[in-house]
């Protein structure tokens, strides 16, 4: 019998495969049971990697629901479709939108805000963003006076970095909890930290508390739009190296950001379980602010609904990542209870909506005025005082920053035009407004790095 030569590492590598895990145990195997050349072949061909997955060769056709009315729009809109027609390379996308709120984010190939990007057996971290579930809700508080709605609701929100502490946290719900502790993706102890901090708390950027009333009823709204905070985040990075394990095995010439998990893997499983609980957990972030404010105000509400437009819904094998983008169609909210809700800016109406699918929206509408311009350059192009510029763009309303500092790249300028996105959606077929929400006053975080706590520290030590 011919003797056996012990195996290493270097042996598997010479006969084309990558390093892995199963290195280990092969070689022991191997070396154990002294299995010959062509016994050692058989054995290992159950470790042979499937062919790559290459990009698609063009680009899979998305539709366009957008126009450019100006200079400025023509280059946002240039520079959104050159973004999608890289993003629809990637091999496991079948179809795609884009919204007239639409607007490049991060470099090309990112999934625009306003995109729609629909996979097939796959999901896509870096498509539905770190915000995951960013959303927003009604309640109607009747006849309820709108300042007093306002200032109940100013008394209760939580503005800004961080969470609340521990005197003033919300009840988390236990069963909530148990769902956390279960999932693969949430059970270490930082985020289930972060959830029970974060909640009944909005963040900063765009995120805000609107107060209004209905143009149809003349009953008081309160309407608030925020997303997972950290607990969601959290999940984003955990997601997004998993599916770059995916990308590095399956297709190494798909971009990074545009990894995927396969829907039909342990991992892939887990994963989806895991933005359901965290879609769970964003509804009760609203909802714990919602209900405290008609506690202060000793009323009952009248109505409620929600939607959320950085998410990712599934119907069948297909996954449609909305990055900014409001779902339309019934099938993709399994608890809807309402019409949607479009924000356009703090001098405009909350839009109510409802419509229906088509070949050319995918059963989605924007989910707001969205941006020409970045916040740099927006806040570059301004000029007089910040003061003046607040005063003239919020005439006649009660709009308060929670850090108590000026944000002006959140103000009616740093928007597209409210008519124009209206149009647009009249035109393309993405919602009919049934009732706005006329603008009363609203709160936002403010510009948080210019009075921020550990900036008073420092100067408090100087």
């Amino acid at each position: 019998m011919k003797e056996h030569i012990q195996i290493n590492g270097n042996t598997l590598i010479d006969l084309g495969f990558k390093p892995k895990k199963w290195f280990k145990e092969a070689i022991v195997y191997i070396n154990d049971n002294q299995l010959q050349h062509d016994e050692m072949l058989s054995y290992l061909e159950q470790f042979k990697a499937a062919p790559e997955i290459e990009l698609h060769e063009n680009h899979i056709p998305f539709a366009i629901n957008i126009e450019a009315e100006n200079e400025v729009e023509e280059d946002n809109v240039a520079s959104v479709i050159k973004t999608m027609e890289t993003l629809m390379k990637t091999p496991t996308l079948v179809n795609g939108a884009i919204m007239p709120d639409a607007c490049p984010t991060g470099q090309n190939g990112v999934i625009p805000v306003g995109g729609v990007a629909v996979a097939k057996n796959a999901i896509h971290p870096g498509m539905h963003s770190a915000d995951i579930c960013c959303s927003v809700m009604l309640t109607d508080f009747g006849n309820a006076n709108p300042q007093d709605v306002l200032d109940a609701a100013h008394s209760i929100t939580h503005f800004g970095p961080g969470g609340r502490d521990r005197d003033n946290q919300f009840r988390f719900p236990m069963d909530l909890l148990a769902e956390i502790e279960a999932n693969y993706f949430l059970n270490d102890q930082r985020c289930i930290s972060v959830a029970r901090s974060h909640l009944g708390t909005q963040g900063d950027g765009n995120h805000f508390l609107f107060v209004g009333t209905s143009k149809k009823t003349g009953n008081t709204m309160m309407v608030t739009h925020h997303g997972s905070r950290g607990f969601g985040a959290n999940l984003y990075k955990k997601g997004m190296k998993v599916a770059e394990q995916f990308r590095r095995e399956l297709s190494p010439q798909t971009l990074k950001h545009n990894a995927w998990i396969p829907f039909d893997t342990e991992e892939g499983q887990n994963y989806w379980e895991a933005l359901q609980i965290v879609r769970k957990w964003t509804k009760k972030n609203h909802e714990v602010l919602h209900d405290a404010t008609l506690s202060t105000l000793g009323i009952e509400k009248e109505d409620r609904y929600w939607n959320e437009h950085n998410f990712v819904f599934k119907d069948g094998d297909l996954f449609y990542h909305a990055k900014g983008a409001t779902p339309l169609d019934k099938k993709f909210m399994p608890d809807i209870t309402g019409p949607r809700l479009i924000p356009l800016n703090m001098s405009e109406p909350v839009l109510i909506v409802e419509g229906n699918t088509t070949a050319s929206n995918l059963g989605f509408a924007p989910h707001g005025a969205g941006r020409n311009v970045s916040r740099t350059q927006h806040r570059k192009s301004k000029t007089g005082t910040i003061q003046d510029i607040f005063n003239e763009e919020t005439k006649g309303l009660d709009v308060r920053f929670f850090s108590k500092e000026i944000d002006i790249t959140e103000l009616p300028s740093a928007y597209k035009n409210a008519a124009t996105v209206r149009n647009q959606m009249e035109h393309f077929g993405l919602g009919k407004i049934i009732d706005e929400v006329m603008p009363y006053g609203c709160i936002m975080a403010g510009d948080v790095g210019k009075n921020a706590p550990w900036k008073r520290r420092k100067k408090n030590r100087k």
